[in-house]
């Protein structure tokens, strides 16, 4: 069956043969197909037929193919020539003239001729979308790349239908209505973005001819204010934000202002503005303040003809729309400009009570709304630009309770009902959010039990309550908690903001519940009326049991096939047939399964039946199970109503393990049955892969059910049954009285669900509005050109990536893919990563990164397939996406499947390198070249080439650039890095800001005479050690030894100053760190295998002394030798950095005045032990303010890839500005300083002293400086070399 659903090659999508020939060739034909394929006798037609289509589909859904071919007539060429070969080769096999092949060959070499015609018009529209495009934006802004446009093709769902065309990124919003009547003249739909967390796909693109506008550059967020909205008679705090302002920015911005912004998705860490205007996007403080909807004052938008137009809240009511009659709206149209009037201004009145379905907290699902422009339109009617929203005062008593539950769903579901009367009727306290996670969820989060009983809790319930009165909402919290321990439930009560935050963290990572089916999940949110939870709980339970018992049943088909083949028995002795090894095993093995499989299949008929009538049916299953049904239905124990409820409780279970596996084991022990267990296994995993459940975690207060099903893309049948049981899920959900969209919205998941009136409602409201289909043509319509629901949608497969493939078996391409198979596309690693800054046209996520690494696998595949070679143009786009990684680990923490893309980067970077497909860039040559020496002669030449007079020529290169207003143009908007750039920008990038001056002339190790690797160096002052002194190992790596020396020194001052005994390696070593993330594993490897080796024989020369600590001064070192196992070469020793370890022993600064600090805490952060900011405050003795993002030199990444380093310097410019500004409030010639704990950072912080007016120094140097004396150094030196080191031969 599974080679019948996908027999056309290089096919790794959830579509089988049927929707790839109709998507081709149209839905006939696959009937035409399908008879011809039953009367075939080779299947030689139909195989060659398939690969015709195989190529055509992959090119189709692959940019980076597509462009190659766009860019290589010889190769496209070649590929249509293979085609029509093939449909020739079909011609002169028919041996009749059967009317039905002629037709098929027909539409087959229209197809191809409709391929080839393709490729023309695109480079044809190209130009012609270029040349108008430019005409109103900037040419970094229109983007055709392959990673521009799979970041675009689907949302969080990862549905696909067709790629954009084009992929806009407008630099200000006064830009996006020219671009609009641009695309409306070039012919595309137009389809809005913001961070693409949809989960409905309402910004997937349905047809070929589409324009993305990403909106993520509009990201201005103004300072609060507080105006007087129309009709309100007073002031209140508004926000307004760009379309592009990530919701977690507003969401700070008003909490640093002690208000609230009420629209919080859970997405916040990556969901836009504007998109939680289009979609009416709510949240878990929704139950107290309402959706995007309630909290609105204005937004701008671009209609569909060009022009604008701003929607303002008049009479605001600053609380939940429906709860007034009347909501009125004033609609102001501008001309193009955006300042003409266009006519007057309309006032809309719309009846509160229409917005949502009475009695439900959200409501979605009318797209209409009374014909209110934009809010809940989901991008098809305009663009919003801009929103400003209302802000709350969250009252001050605030406490979080955590509800764990471990009773019966039935029993403790209703709890969140009382609850919520409860705090309703409560006149002191407040639900400010009430959250809900299922048992699946709870196991997918890794939730840590707070109770003390054994097991997982059934259900977890996490809640704020809040109110004016701290006594009353402390007493309302604990009642709270004993409206939960009546139904079986433990609570938890959280106090002080850190342990609040604790109780939230989990219900962040709800994503995670797709990890095992490889990131791939049926996403469904439904409001139910309260009161009916309990009901849609069960109902939910109900379809779970039945669909666990279906996949048992299969599991037992896959079982009994095994049991019936060819058994894999281990004979013991020559002579001995299987046959008589065998015996009666295989008749009692199927006899036990054909008895477990009629058990099982009686449950599942008589699910519903209520158990009085079961005992009415007595028969074999009956009485397997007739005491605990017989218990069950028997006064005076507890009556449920069905069979269901006994299994819901798992007072009855079906069990593989305990009814089916232990038995076999029995049948099948010993030796020579070990092989047979092991295919029995083998099955069962195969078809427990194909189980679809239904998962739960809810915004409880207010009724909104998100429902998850984790689906295996690869698993057609598995995919069918998951969207039978979704179909079943939105009836259960109206016939309960509740709405199948409660936030998510309708998009291309639901529309087949979405009452017939509704969609004609809309169909009315988008001919008045966009009758041409301008913006997101088709969408949330039926019946129009192109399929608007999941008819015409596939996701990709990891799984099907074939293990076939050469390349991926036999390379780490095969490691790449699967590590990063489980992608979410959630977004929340765009916040943290350094190169993703939307204004510095640097659009490079790990989100986007993984998308684009997918395709490009796909693409090596199938050209190793094809065997025509894989072109060249994808290894440099492989080296691209590599390349724009800093390498700081930094999103692994955010996300919810632990993907860190750091690896993922070093591994394709060390693929290229076996490959010999790295470019080769003089960069990162000769930093290896410096990293790499050990040999203290070729070290000192290198330092006084590459640092004395490579940093001064650079620094004269940049004060001509900077007088030329070369430089400046780079840094105030630094261009695109897609693709090579020509080397005359490399060098302006490389000199756009200045290397650091002033720095030692020589290296640490030189200065004090200590460079020969035979030697062991143990520094001490000998007027401060005692027997007692501590002694501790020093490894102070490159940067603090070779490049900054300073730190190195200033690291041994402070230690020698202590009276510590301070052992340094002998000679200059490297941790291995750099070769690592720079794709030379092996080198990077052997570094780190030759040092342990090295230190195993320090530690046995130096015996005597008792190391217990050993200090870094440099992150990456850190994190290299946590691998080292110091414990092992230095019992007992921990690794600690120079300022924790000054910290713990009491140093600090006393009476430093006159310089303001900020502190740039490193991505490779080498303070582990001690909150890094902390640590500085405590040192410096006063307060010290974080400066965040990255400095941009990231390693030699500021060397080997300038232009990379130039966009992500433009956002920390940003952060070093500003926060020098706020330290300079008050006295604006304040000296401010830059302080860091990495080598790396300080060559990239001391780049910005110009443009920030600041000054950029080390922790432990600006401490040896105040503590030691201006002139430590020359101090230190003198005293060192004076009979401070004891040189121990190795």
């Amino acid at each position: 069956m599974t080679a019948r659903l996908r027999e056309i090659p290089y096919n790794y999508t959830s579509f089988s043969d049927r929707e790839i020939v109709i998507r081709l060739l149209g839905a006939a034909r696959w009937d035409l197909l399908n008879d011809l394929r039953a009367q075939r006798r080779t299947g030689r037609s139909a195989k060659m037929l398939y690969e015709v289509l195989g190529d055509m589909w992959v090119v189709k859904r692959n940019p980076y193919i597509e462009d190659d071919l766009l860019g290589n007539r010889k190769r496209r060429a070649a590929l249509v020539a293979g085609m029509r070969n093939r449909l020739a080769g079909i011609e002169a096999r028919r041996e009749t003239p059967d009317p039905r092949v002629a037709e098929l060959l027909a539409a087959a070499q229209a197809a191809v001729t409709a391929f080839e015609a393709e490729f023309e018009d695109t480079l044809v529209l190209r130009r012609r979308a270029l040349s108008r495009l430019t005409r109103v934006t900037h040419r970094d802004n229109v983007q055709f790349d392959g990673l521009a446009r799979v970041s675009h093709v689907t949302d969080a769902t990862d549905w696909r239908i067709e790629y954009p065309f084009v992929v806009i990124n407008p630099d200000h919003a006064e830009e996006v209505a020219d671009i609009v009547a641009a695309c409306i003249e070039l012919g595309l739909t137009i389809i809005p973005r913001g961070g693409g967390t949809g989960y409905t796909g309402g910004a997937i693109p349905l047809t070929r001819l589409s324009a993305v506008i990403n909106t993520e550059k509009l990201d201005t967020l103004a300072a609060i204010a507080q105006i007087t909205l129309p009709g309100t008679g007073k002031a209140v705090p508004v926000l307004k934000c760009g379309a592009g302002v990530v919701t977690r920015r507003a969401m700070e911005s008003a909490e640093s202002a002690g208000l609230v912004f009420a629209c919080d998705p859970t997405s916040a860490d990556a969901s836009c503005i504007g998109g939680n205007v289009a979609m009416n996007a709510g949240g878990k403080k929704a139950v107290l303040w309402g959706t995007a909807l309630d909290n609105l004052a204005s937004w701008k938008m671009v209609t569909p003809d060009a022009q604008w137009m701003l929607v303002e809240r008049l009479d605001h009511n600053l609380g939940k729309i429906h709860d007034i009659a009347v909501a009125r709206f004033r609609v102001t149209r501008y001309a193009s400009d955006g300042k003409t009037p266009d006519g007057a201004a309309e006032v809309l009145e719309i009846p509160g009570s229409t917005f949502r379905k009475r009695g439900l907290g959200k409501d979605v699902t009318d797209k209409v709304l009374g014909g209110l422009p934009g809010i809940q339109k989901e991008g098809c009617d305009g663009i919003i630009t801009e929103a400003t929203f209302v802000l709350h005062r969250m009252p001050p008593a605030i406490r979080t309770v955590c509800l764990e539950f471990f009773s019966a769903v039935r029993v403790a579901v209703p709890s969140i009902v009382e609850i919520k009367h409860y705090l309703d009727a409560n006149p002191d306290a407040i639900l400010a959010g009430l959250e809900h996670l299922d048992e699946r969820y709870v196991k997918a989060v890794g939730y840590a039990t707070k109770s003390r009983r054994a097991g997982r809790p059934k259900m977890v319930l996490v809640g704020d309550i809040v109110g004016e009165n701290e006594d009353a909402v402390a007493a309302a919290a604990s009642q709270v908690v004993r409206l939960a321990n009546a139904r079986g439930g433990e609570g938890f009560i959280a106090v002080s903001a850190e342990a609040r935050k604790t109780f939230w963290l989990d219900r962040a990572r709800t994503a995670a519940i797709a990890r095992h089916t490889n990131a791939f999940k049926i996403n469904e949110d439904v409001v139910i009326p309260l009161e009916r939870l309990g009901d849609y709980s069960d109902g939910i339970e109900r379809i779970n049991i039945e669909l666990s018992i279906r996949n048992k049943l299969r599991i037992l088909d896959a079982v009994a096939a095994v049991v019936g083949s060819e058994l894999p028995v281990v004979q013991p002795e020559a002579g001995v047939s299987a046959t008589e090894v065998i015996g009666d095993r295989v008749e009692r093995a199927q006899a036990l399964i054909a008895t477990t499989h009629n058990r099982w299949q009686w449950l599942l008929d008589h699910i519903d039946t209520p158990l009085a009538e079961l005992r009415e049916k007595q028969g074999a299953s009956w009485g397997f199970y007739s005491s605990l049904i017989t218990h069950h239905s028997s006064p005076p124990s507890p009556q449920p109503s069905s069979l269901f409820h006994v299994l819901q409780d798992h007072s009855v279970r079906v069990s593989w393990k305990e009814e089916v596996r232990a038995h076999l084991a029995d049948i099948f022990s010993g030796r020579p049955f070990a092989k047979v267990l092991e295919a029995i296994d083998a099955a069962h995993r195969l078809a427990l892969r194909g189980r679809v459940f239904v998962a739960l975690h809810m915004h409880a207060g207010d009724g909104n059910v998100h429902t998850n099903i984790p689906v295996n893309s690869d698993n057609y049948a598995m995919l069918q049954e998951a969207a039978d049981a979704v179909a079943r899920i939105m009836r259960l959900a109206e016939s309960l009285d509740g709405v199948i969209s409660g936030e998510h919205g309708i998009g291309i998941t639901k529309l087949e669900f979405l009452p017939a009136e509704r969609v004609a409602a809309f169909q009315g409201y988008k001919d008045r509005v966009d009758p041409h289909g301008h913006f997101n043509k088709g969408k949330l319509l039926r019946n129009g050109e192109t399929a608007a629901d999941l008819s015409n949608a596939y996701t990709p497969s990891f799984s099907l990536l074939g293990a076939e493939s050469l390349i991926l078996e036999h390379s780490d391409v095969g490691a790449i893919a699967n590590s990063i198979k489980d992608c979410l596309r959630c977004g929340k690693c765009k916040p943290v990563c350094a190169t993703h800054v939307p204004r510095a046209n640097l659009l490079y996520s790990p989100r986007n990164k993984i998308l684009a690494t997918s395709l490009l696998i796909e693409a090596f595949l199938y050209e190793e397939q094809t065997r025509r070679g894989i072109s060249l143009d994808h290894f440099d786009e492989f080296g691209d996406v590599a390349d724009h990684c800093t390498i700081c680990h930094k999103c692994a923490n955010p996300c919810p499947v632990d993907i860190d893309f750091g690896d993922v980067s070093i591994a394709m970077r060390n693929f290229l390198r076996q490959h010999g497909k790295r470019r080769f860039n003089a960069g990162a040559k000769a930093s290896m070249l410096f990293l790499n020496a050990t040999d203290p002669r070729t070290i000192n030449i290198m330092r006084k080439l590459m640092i004395d007079w490579g940093f001064k020529v650079q620094r004269i290169a940049h004060s001509a650039a900077k007088a030329l207003g070369l430089a400046g143009r780079q840094t105030r908007r630094p261009p695109a890095t897609v693709g090579k750039p020509p080397v005359r920008t490399q060098v302006i990038h490389f000199i756009n800001k200045p290397m650091p001056g002033k720095l030692p002339k020589k290296a640490s190790r030189a200065l004090l005479d200590i460079e020969d690797a035979r030697m062991v160096p143990v520094i001490r002052d000998a007027t401060k050690i005692t027997e007692d002194s501590e002694a501790v190992f020093y490894f102070p790596g490159c940067g603090s030894e070779r490049l900054f020396s300073q730190v190195g020194l200033a690291t041994q001052a402070m230690l020698f100053d202590l009276g510590v005994q301070t052992v340094l390696p002998p000679g200059y070593l490297c941790c291995g760190y750099p070769q690592t993330a720079a794709g030379e594993e092996a080198k990077g490897q052997a570094i780190t295998t030759a040092n342990r080796v090295l230190f195993h024989r320090v530690a046995h020369t130096l015996n005597y002394l008792d190391i217990q600590t050993v200090i870094v001064s440099c992150g990456t070192c850190m994190d290299q030798l946590q691998k080292y196992e110091f414990e092992k070469i230095f019992p007992g020793c921990r690794l600690l950095d120079i300022h924790e370890y000054l910290l713990e022993r009491g140093v600090k600064l006393e009476g430093a005045t006159g310089t303001r600090y900020m502190y740039h805490d490193p991505c490779h952060t080498p303070m582990k032990t001690h909150a890094p900011l902390k640590v500085v405050n405590t040192l410096m003795a006063t307060p010290v303010a974080l400066s965040d993002r990255c400095c941009g030199e990231a390693g030699t990444l500021a060397v080997t890839r300038p232009d990379i380093s130039t966009q992500i310097r433009f956002r920390k410019e940003e952060e070093l500005r500003r926060g020098a500004a706020q330290l300079r409030t008050g006295d604006t010639d304040a000296k401010v300083k830059i302080l860091t704990s990495c080598p790396s950072c300080l060559q990239g912080l001391a780049r910005y002293n110009q443009d920030a007016d600041i000054e950029a120094d080390y922790i432990v140097v600006e401490m040896a400086r105040h503590l030691l004396g201006a002139d430590w150094m020359e101090s230190y030196v003198a005293k060192a070399n004076n009979g401070g080191i004891e040189r121990v031969l190795l």
